[in-house]
């Protein structure tokens, strides 16, 4: 009996360390491919390197030259441009999308609208349509509105991919949450807004930090749209400039560019990862 309560922490063990490598190999081996010269590219080992070597890092700030057909070309990574662009749309996309789901979530989950049920599970349904499907659609509405080639494309296209689980998930939050923290409030003769600004949103912040990083990682994986409606380089985000990009053996900037633009997501998304565990148990606790 004691050797199966021991063997299931020891399992339990395993299998969490077997999920860890299991997430972070790939974010190695972009790194390690990254830090590789050309001959230790092909001759060396894939799963370590011998030399470390930043030179793909540095051409994606440093300007590059050669002769094509006798004439003199010059080649750009605008890397800083992406990153500026990838700012910019993910700042105010997270924005939109935070703000309204918060204002619709609490609607739907705490003021009980009519058919507030019927919402939910249409705006969970809504999440479950594939990225392909509504392509089309996005792309006639983007034209019609004269945004194409503009960040606002993505400004306004993004949050519809992360609006309805974030909603879902603010609303499962505050269906259930105590009601007595607010009439506390309003004993206190605050009214609704001022109750939900100073106590009920403090209290979320674990849930908004879980849709907050949700909608982050939405964002951060999409390239299809970002390409399409952003042809030209110099307005391309991050993820859709690298997308363009041509990779070999003998140019590994692209490899570089991927690791350099992940790192701060991976970098936000370690800092939070314990508000993000919390986040998504209260609401799920909340609201079961």
């Amino acid at each position: 009996m004691r050797a199966q309560r021991g063997f299931h922490p020891v399992l339990h063990g395993a299998l969490l360390a077997l999920l860890a490598v299991y997430s972070i190999f790939p974010i190695y081996m972009v790194t390690i491919e990254s830090l590789k010269s050309v001959d230790e590219d092909v001759f060396g080992s894939p799963f370590y390197v011998r030399h470390p070597s930043f030179e793909w890092y540095e051409n994606l700030f440093e300007r590059q030259e050669w002769v094509t057909h006798a004439a003199l070309t010059t080649h750009t990574v605008p890397f800083l441009v992406w990153t500026k662009n990838t700012v910019i749309v993910f700042t105010a996309a997270l924005a939109v999308i935070l703000t309204t789901s918060l204002a619709a979530g609490y609607a739907l989950g705490r003021l009980r609208l009519p058919g507030w049920r019927l919402w939910r599970r249409a705006l969970f349904a809504a999440f479950l349509i594939p990225q392909t499907l509504l392509f089309l659609p996005l792309y006639s509405l983007v034209f019609r509105l004269h945004l194409d080639d503009r960040l606002g494309a993505l400004v306004l296209t993004y949050p519809m991919l992360a609006i309805p689980f974030c909603v879902w998930l603010f609303s499962a939050y505050f269906q259930k949450l105590s009601p007595d923290i607010e009439e506390s409030a309003y004993i206190e003769g605050a009214d609704r807004f001022t109750a939900f600004l100073r106590i009920v949103l403090p209290m979320s912040w674990p849930v908004l930090v879980a849709a907050g990083l949700f909608a982050l990682g939405v964002l951060s994986s999409d390239f299809i749209l970002a390409g399409v409606f952003l042809p030209n380089q110099w307005h391309q985000t991050i993820a859709a400039g690298m997308s363009t990009m041509d990779i070999s053996l003998e140019d590994l900037t692209v490899v570089s560019g991927v690791s350099m633009g992940g790192l701060p997501v991976l970098a936000i998304a370690a800092l939070l990862a314990a508000s993000y565990v919390r986040g998504l148990t209260a609401a799920m606790i909340e609201g079961a």
